[in-house]
C-alpha cells in the first residue's frame, strides 16, 4: 500500500525555482505512484513583502538586493529558462520585467485551498508572471487568473475587495519563518523531512522513496 504523505510547498508566485521545484515533484509524484501518494498544500512565503503595489524594475531590484551586474542577472535569467523549458514552463521574463508585491495573490491562494482549485490557481499565477510578465498585484489580473484557474469571478473579487485572509496568510508566514524556512521552494514533508530548491525529478523521486521506506519500517500509515 503507497505510504500517504502531507507535503507543504513553502512557495512565493514571483520565485522561478518555485515552479521549476513544482514541475520536478510533480513528475517525481507520478514516478511514485505506487509507492506514495500525497496531498499537497501551498503555503505562503514573500520574497519581498515591503514591495509596493506598482511594483518595481527587475534589472534594478537585482542589483540593489544581490549586487549583481546585469551581464550576471542576463545569464541567470538564461540559466532559468533552460531549467524551466526542461520541466516544461516557458519562462518569458527579460530585462525589462518587474517585480511585483504577491501578497494579494497569496490571499486569494488561501481562499483557493478551501474550494479545491488551489493548485491550478498556483499554477496560473505562474503562468500569469513568468509567461504572460502579467502584474500578479493587480486586482483585475488576479481576478482574471482566478477564472482561467476555474473560480469564481464575483467570488474571488470579493476576497480581494474585502481584504479577507490577509492574518491567515500572515500567521502561516510567521509559522513557517518560525521553523526556519527562509528561502524558497522548501518542501516539507510530515513536517519532518524539508527538501530545498528547484530540484530535479530525479533528487525528488529519490527522496520519496527513501521517505518511503522509512515509513514503511515503522508501521503502516494511514
Amino acid at each position: 500500500m503507497p505510504q500517504q504523505l502531507k507535503i507543504d510547498f513553502v512557495s512565493d508566485v514571483a520565485c522561478p525555482w518555485c515552479i521549476i521545484g513544482l514541475r520536478g515533484l510533480q513528475e517525481a509524484l507520478n514516478r511514485t505512484a505506487g509507492v506514495v501518494r500525497a496531498d499537497v498544500e501551498f503555503q505562503p512565503f514573500e520574497l519581498n513583502p515591503d514591495m509596493p503595489a506598482g511594483g518595481q524594475d527587475l534589472a534594478e531590484h537585482i542589483a540593489q538586493k544581490y549586487g549583481s551586474s546585469a551581464e550576471e542577472s542576463q545569464a541567470n535569467r538564461e540559466m532559468i529558462r533552460a531549467r524551466a523549458a526542461g520541466v516544461g514552463f516557458d519562462y518569458n521574463i527579460a530585462g525589462h520585467g518587474r517585480i511585483y508585491n504577491t501578497f494579494d495573490a497569496h490571499r486569494l491562494l488561501h481562499w483557493a485551498k478551501g474550494q479545491g482549485r488551489q493548485q491550478p490557481l498556483k499554477l496560473a499565477l505562474f503562468k500569469a508572471y513568468f509567461t504572460d510578465n502579467a502584474n500578479v498585484s493587480d486586482p483585475q489580473v488576479l481576478i482574471a487568473t482566478a477564472v482561467a484557474a476555474g473560480l469564481d469571478e464575483q467570488a474571488a473579487r470579493d476576497v480581494l475587495v474585502s481584504g479577507r485572509y490577509a492574518k491567515e496568510v500572515r500567521d502561516a508566514e510567521q509559522l513557517w519563518m518560525s521553523r526556519g524556512i527562509t528561502s524558497v521552494p522548501a518542501i516539507v514533508i510530515n513536517e519532518k523531512w524539508l527538501i530545498s530548491g528547484g530540484q530535479p525529478a530525479d533528487a525528488f523521486e529519490r527522496a520519496l522513496r527513501e521517505i518511503a521506506v522509512e515509513l514503511s519500517a515503522t508501521g503502516p500509515q494511514a
